[in-house]
């Protein structure tokens, strides 16, 4: 077998255009996926990029000349495409392809694959089989050879309407108030499906980035980048909103900011979604990563719920919900995952879900998180370039030997004031650290320099 291109990663398929992922490279990925499952009807959906029409119109071609019908639902965020697969299984739909790089520069692209019932397609459950096939130019010709006794066909789908309808039966809406929203949709994905909820809703919205533009006018679509966050802090501030929403490229992750234009941390948002979801699903289990847990813990067991950890990665956390019954998993670094969406992520909930909560309490949210901030403030995910990562973890494991460790997702070491969690990156040489302490601030600095002093020794 061959070896997969370089664009292949651990949970999808992330490249440069056109050196490492452009048509050719991506009609092989197409078909070696179809090819993987034994699919033949595939959805297929677009962001916004440049590149991302001529990568899907080249997969189309090949794919339909192979005999594969494909749903061809355009412009859209990946949720979109998740929700097309899983909604239309019970019409044959094996699977769904998304072309979309989400936050990566305006000159990357890539795709996420699920196969039936939106179900993750990751290293360890066929991506490098995949990988490997596309790249096989053995294979490649004899496929081109087949000729299926009836060519494929492509039906477009731009309807939206059952996706939204599916959106806002998933939270009370009844429930909701008139409230101002800034929605920051960075020139990806989501400002259309703001468009099409506005309707049903009562909020007045404010809108910044707001049009798809596959040229990044605004720059690349990454809340996550603290020179990101000041555009939406600031329409807050100046428009006096009760909240601030931003998203991702494709729109599968959401950031908050509270009413003074303040960011607030995911893992934060992950405690108050699973006390949102708990009064409609008394008892439920809730999922959580290991990097940060003590926040959340205590406010799903509180709620009444059951917390219970998972590997980082949407393909572990899915699994896991599946396996455990969970009704929502929540990750810090802002992918929600919900049972009742086919256990995939979702950009569009949270927020709604926030905004519910908001408007049953009549609280903002500072108030819903200024004092859990308080009670386990958090140093933030620290990447650091290492030479050996595993050395490095190994001599943070015997330097703090005496903590009580979990092996869940990398290094996880609690002592009675404080816990770190410490992982590899999947896909280069960085460390990331995560670091918590009940209610004191002086010592989560001095922990997180003393870890940092360490690890970055290297």
């Amino acid at each position: 077998m061959s070896t997969p291109y370089s664009c292949f990663t651990a949970y999808d398929v992330r490249g440069r255009v056109p050196d490492e992922l452009n048509e050719s490279i991506g009609a092989r990925i197409g078909c070696s996926f179809a090819e993987q499952f034994d699919a033949r009807k595939l959805v297929i959906g677009h962001d916004m990029r440049l590149s991302s029409p001529p990568l899907v119109q080249s997969m189309i071609q090949k794919l339909t000349a192979q005999g594969v019908d494909v749903v061809d639902i355009g412009l859209c965020g990946t949720e979109e495409m998740y929700y097309a697969v899983f909604n239309g299984e019970d019409q044959g739909i094996d699977g769904g392809i998304m072309v979309t790089a989400s936050h990566n520069p305006a000159d990357y692209n890539g795709m996420k694959l699920v196969q039936k019932g939106a179900r993750p397609v990751s290293g360890d459950s066929g991506l490098d089989e995949i990988g490997a096939r596309a790249a096989d130019d053995g294979w490649w010709h004899t496929l081109q050879k087949h000729n299926p006794s009836s060519p494929g066909t492509c039906r477009r789908n731009f309807d939206k309407s059952s996706y939204i309808k599916h959106i806002l039966t998933q939270t009370a809406t009844d429930d909701l108030k008139p409230l101002t929203l800034v929605v920051n949709g960075g020139n990806g994905c989501a400002g259309p499906i703001i468009d099409l909820l506005e309707e049903h809703l009562p909020f007045t919205f404010i809108r910044i980035n707001h049009e798809p533009d596959g040229t990044f006018p605004n720059g690349i679509p990454n809340p996550l980048l603290p020179e990101k966050r000041e555009a939406t802090a600031a329409a807050v501030r100046k428009h006096g909103a009760d909240l601030g929403i931003a998203w991702d490229g494709d729109f599968d992750r959401c950031f908050l900011y509270d009413e003074n234009g303040r960011f607030i941390e995911g893992y934060y948002i992950v405690g108050l979604l699973g006390v949102a979801i708990l009064q409609d699903h008394p008892g439920a289990t809730i999922l959580h990563d290991p990097r940060l847990i003590w926040n959340t813990r205590e406010m799903i067991t509180r709620a009444g719920g059951n917390p219970v950890m998972t590997k980082t990665g949407h393909a572990f956390i899915k699994e896991k919900m599946r396996e455990t019954d969970a009704v929502y998993g929540g990750e810090m670094s802002a992918h929600h995952y919900f049972r009742d969406f086919g256990y995939c992520d979702t950009g569009m909930l949270p927020w709604l879900l926030v905004c519910r909560l908001m408007s049953i309490q009549n609280s903002p949210l500072s108030a819903m998180v200024d004092d859990r901030m308080a009670a386990y403030p958090v140093s933030g995910e620290i990447n650091s370039r290492v030479k050996n990562p595993d050395a490095v973890i190994q001599t943070v494991e015997q330097q703090y030997k005496d903590g009580e460790k979990d092996y869940t997702d990398g290094l996880s070491v609690e002592f009675p004031l404080y816990r770190f969690n410490l992982r590899k990156s999947n896909t280069e040489p960085v460390l990331r650290l995560n670091v918590e302490t009940r209610a004191d601030p002086q010592l989560l600095q001095k922990k997180t320099k003393e870890l940092l002093a360490i690890i970055q020794s290297d």
